[in-house]
């Protein structure tokens, strides 16, 4: 166990694991995603529910749900640790220092980016996996099977106005910590090559900075504008 505690009080090591730990919630993403694009489907809600009782049911995905707890968690914890680490190294700031010239508003504020997400995660999880697991959901039935239906539960949230605003912020916020942790989590790993790097920043920018946020802050403005008949 002597690795364990060598990697947890290195600076390189915490940086490795809040790498490993970022680009897992990130391979996440693309999965979520997908499964709530089943929110678009004009089916009263049936394949978003038999999508999340396949998530809440299927042993494996139950598995993997309990690491990516635990890795929100560490992600979070290791970059408290390192944000506390590196102002303990630098107790006295430049006094005409221009970060702003070697660095991007992003990089420069991913601490509160971070801050941000994690309490929109927990908003989140509350509002849908609190009450798919342990409130009182309402049960739909197709073709003679019941589901929970979490679809009335999502519609019951994004019709209501500043949850919609609050999960688009937050989107905006996921765009601009991904636009610089993705190719960051890859570069701490010690991934940089010319050949793998403009692919590393073309996924990390396009797909995981601007499309997969956008998809995501989509689906509330939808609901929205369903359920208040607008559209």
């Amino acid at each position: 166990m002597a690795w364990v505690t060598q990697t947890l009080s290195s600076s390189l090591g915490r940086k490795v694991i809040m790498s490993l730990t970022g680009l897992f919630l990130s391979s996440f993403l693309i999965v979520h995603v997908a499964g709530n694009l089943q929110l678009f489907k004009s089916d009263d809600g049936r394949a978003f529910n038999e999508y999340t009782y396949f998530m809440t049911h299927n042993p494996l995905i139950i598995t993997i749900s309990y690491l990516l707890y635990t890795s929100i968690l560490v992600h979070a914890l290791m970059s408290v640790v390192l944000t506390r680490h590196n102002q303990a190294s630098r107790p006295v700031k430049y006094a005409y220092g221009r970060p702003e010239a070697n660095s991007t508003w992003s990089s420069r504020n991913m601490g509160i980016l971070g801050t941000v997400l994690f309490l929109f995660i927990v908003i989140h999880m509350r509002t849908f996996w609190y009450e798919m697991h342990f409130g009182s959901v309402p049960m739909a039935e197709y073709d003679g099977k019941q589901y929970k239906d979490l679809y009335a539960v999502v519609q019951e949230a994004f019709a209501q106005w500043w949850y919609v605003l609050l999960y688009v912020v937050s989107m905006v916020a996921l765009g601009y910590h991904l636009v610089h942790g993705f190719q960051s989590g890859f570069q701490s790993l010690g991934i940089r090559h010319k050949k793998y790097t403009p692919i590393i920043e073309f996924l990390g920018t396009f797909v995981f900075a601007i499309l997969i946020p956008a998809l995501f802050a989509a689906m509330p403005i939808y609901v929205f504008l369903q359920v208040h008949g607008i559209i």
